[in-house]
């Protein structure tokens, strides 16, 4: 029986705790198991866990057994760019931990040098299969876009975001005030970071092409935790 346990876990097979919600799952992937993921199978599973977020099923981590599995090195699945909101805990919202995912984070998740080398560094170097940016509902950043905030260095992290802003028609009043707009600049600032990363970077985009990675958007609801993968 117990042999039987030690496999299971080794294996990350997920169970349901009887009578409970509580959601057991294997620690995080060593090389032979990071080796053995795709791009897929990774949203796939970033998919899964942002679906037992939503359902308050998060898993039992395994928290001690983490670091001490963590001084061993890294072996993480993806990277999620995503903005700095404090309501969007990124580790939680997809139901991962310790030694799973890179975040890297910024007001409007926005694409600048230093977060593409980082995911060059995840991606050709520690072996990630997936980049995700991530929006949210109610982006702070992208409302200060929409209404051209000038403050401090905040003034030139918007001037990043106003072309999601002039990008998006149809709107008679293109501020903050009128939400649907919002959540259009939102989507099309997503869109338009996961292009500029292909555009701007020959590491992420070489990666990509050859199969070896994926660069996906998404957008988190504040109300109910979904997280919705953008074309």
């Amino acid at each position: 029986m117990k042999q039987k346990l030690s496999i299971v876990a080794v294996c990350a097979v997920f169970f349901l705790a009887v009578g409970g919600t509580t959601v057991v799952r294997a620690l995080q992937p060593d090389k032979a198991a990071q080796d053995a993921l795709t791009a897929d199978s990774v949203l796939k599973d970033l998919k899964e866990g942002n679906k037992r977020y939503q359902e308050a099923k998060n898993s039992d981590l395994e928290i001690e057994a983490r670091r001490k599995a963590a001084q061993g090195g890294q072996f993480p699945k993806a990277y999620v760019l995503s903005c700095v909101d404090s309501r969007v805990p990124v580790e939680t919202v997809f139901d991962q931990s310790i030694g799973d995912i890179f975040v890297g984070r910024v007001a409007g998740n926005v694409e600048n040098e230093d977060q593409m080398g980082s995911m060059e560094y995840a991606a050709a170097v520690a072996g990630i299969k997936l980049i995700v940016v991530m929006g949210h509902e109610a982006c702070g950043a992208v409302k200060g876009a929409c209404d051209d905030v000038k403050l401090g260095n905040l003034s030139a992290l918007l001037q990043k975001i106003r072309p999601a802003v002039r990008s998006v028609d149809g709107y008679k009043s293109k501020d903050s005030k009128d939400k649907d707009f919002v959540v259009s600049v939102i989507k099309n600032n997503v869109k338009k970071t996961v292009s500029d990363l292909r555009e701007r970077s020959e590491v992420l985009a070489g990666l990509e092409e050859e199969g070896k990675i994926k660069i996906v958007g998404a957008y988190y609801s504040l109300k109910d935790g979904s997280v919705t993968f953008l074309d």
